[in-house]
């Protein structure tokens, strides 16, 4: 889980610029947070995964991600992106209120609504509305709140629209992968720094190794161990950059390797260069 806030309590809701480029320092992993995110395709073109899903974004088009939803991003080959990330309660001011009831609490728990793509092409007039609340974020205006709730507010009105259906015939709940994923992700992140085996992975929501090799498998196609030496590198890549007086084997330490070779060996396969070269390179950027 992304523990960062997304705004003030008095005002949960951040917008955020970013510049990716196809490179393994600019993929953003598989993480998952309370709020809903919205992502526009300023310019190139994006690949928006979530699991057993993968959106192709093209320059203009959107896509809102559910609360809760795991999900991961891939420049393709490079994008610039603006998004911004919403508790429901910006529009629903509390859980009691016929807004929630009625329309944000139901959408947000439908299990059809994971990821819902807008094209450019056929969604023009609800994505200038993320536009609006964007640029309202942005420039920081007396009142640019009441533009950000508004904007958003009818955003997710349409979306309501979208799912009303099978809101209706009572679609509630992620399925049993998904949760799964989501403790055993949790676990991983929590935990990469020690020891950790598959029947450990498996504990965590009560299944057998097996089951917990094919949810992997099934939703983000990818084993539990892979997973986990691949989140080990990239935090091992941010730990080069961000502590420089560190030794390579410190890092490799600290971020759950046995031995500074393997770190280094894993490292190149992922990042095409040695830990030092990309601590050299990414220190004189």
């Amino acid at each position: 889980m992304e523990l960062q806030p997304h705004g003030t309590l008095e005002f949960p809701c951040a917008g955020y610029l970013a510049q990716l480029k196809d490179r393994p320092e600019d993929i953003i992993p598989w993480h998952w947070h309370e709020e809903m995110e919205i992502v526009y395709v300023k310019s190139g073109q994006l690949k928006q995964y979530i699991p057993t899903k993968m959106f192709n974004l093209e320059q203009g088009d959107c896509i809102i991600l559910n609360s809760r939803t795991i999900h991961h991003a891939v420049a393709n080959p490079e994008c610039e992106i603006n998004s911004i990330v919403f508790s429901s309660n910006l529009i629903t001011g509390s859980n009691d209120s016929i807004f929630a009831r009625k329309y944000i609490l139901p959408l947000i728990s439908s299990a059809s609504f994971d990821g819902y793509k807008l094209s450019t092409y056929s969604n023009e007039i609800v994505i200038s509305k993320f536009n609006r609340a964007f640029d309202a974020l942005v420039n920081d205006s007396l009142g640019y709140e009441f533009v950000v709730r508004e904007n958003l507010s009818s955003l997710c009105f349409d979306i309501y629209r979208q799912f009303a259906h099978e809101i209706a015939i009572g679609d509630i709940g992620l399925n049993q992968d998904n949760l799964r994923l989501r403790k055993m992700i949790d676990y991983i992140h929590k935990n990469y720094f020690n020891d950790i085996f598959l029947e450990e992975i498996a504990k965590v929501v009560d299944i057998s190794e097996r089951e917990c090799l094919r949810c992997f498998q099934r939703t983000i196609q990818l084993s539990p161990i892979q997973y986990l030496l691949k989140y080990r590198i990239m935090k091992g890549a941010n730990m080069l950059i961000e502590n420089p007086s560190s030794s390579i084997s410190e890092i490799a330490n600290l971020c759950g390797f046995d031995s500074p070779s393997n770190f280094s060996k894993l490292f190149k396969r992922f990042y095409n260069c040695t830990p030092k070269e990309y601590r050299i390179s990414r220190l004189q950027n």
